[in-house]
C-alpha cells in the first residue's frame, strides 16, 4: 500500500505537490495538531509536519503515529523532494490536486459540456477526480507541473 500523508496547517502547498506525484495527502486549513495526530493515527497517515511539537506527543515518539519534519522555509516543490528523499518514495500516476481523490480517464464525447472550448478543441484525452468531478487534461498547466517534479529529481 502507498504511503498516505496528513499536512499540518502549514504545509497546505506540499499537499497539493503530493497529490500532483501520484500520492494521498489530507490537508485541512487550521487543523489543531491534537486533531492532526489523532485523525493521522486514525487513517494510517504519516504525518508531514514543520512544528517540533508534534514530536513530542506520546504517540508520535512512540512511532504510533508516524511524524516527518519539513523545512518550512523552502517552497512547496522542495518541501516534496525532500519528503521523498526521507521516505524513499517515487512519483506515481497524478491525483486530483484539490481533493486527492483517484484521476480516471474520461471519454472526451462526456466532457464537451465541462470543458472550456479551446482546451476541448486541443485536446483528445481528458481526466475526472473519482472524489470531486474536477476536470483535468493534459496542457500547459500540467506540463509546467511536470517539469517542476523533474526539476527536483522526481
Amino acid at each position: 500500500m502507498a504511503a498516505r500523508f496528513f499536512c499540518d496547517a502549514m504545509l497546505g502547498g506540499l499537499s497539493r505537490w503530493l497529490r500532483a506525484a501520484g500520492y494521498d495527502a489530507a490537508f485541512v486549513h487550521g487543523i489543531d495538531d491534537g486533531v492532526l495526530v489523532r485523525r493521522a493515527g486514525e487513517e494510517a497517515r504519516i504525518v508531514l509536519t514543520s512544528d517540533a511539537g508534534i514530536f513530542e506527543r506520546n504517540v508520535v515518539k512512540s512511532g504510533t503515529v508516524r511524524a516527518v519534519w519539513v523545512p518550512r522555509a523552502t517552497p512547496p516543490v522542495d518541501q516534496l523532494a525532500h519528503v521523498f528523499k526521507e521516505l524513499g518514495l517515487a512519483a506515481r500516476e497524478a491525483r486530483c490536486m484539490a481533493c486527492g481523490g483517484e484521476l480516471r480517464e474520461t471519454p472526451k464525447d462526456d466532457v464537451a459540456h465541462l470543458a472550456p472550448p479551446r482546451s476541448f478543441a486541443a485536446y483528445d484525452r481528458f481526466w475526472t477526480c473519482a472524489s470531486c468531478s474536477k476536470l483535468y487534461w493534459r496542457g500547459t498547466h500540467w506540463a509546467r507541473i511536470v517539469g517542476s517534479l523533474e526539476a527536483v529529481g522526481l
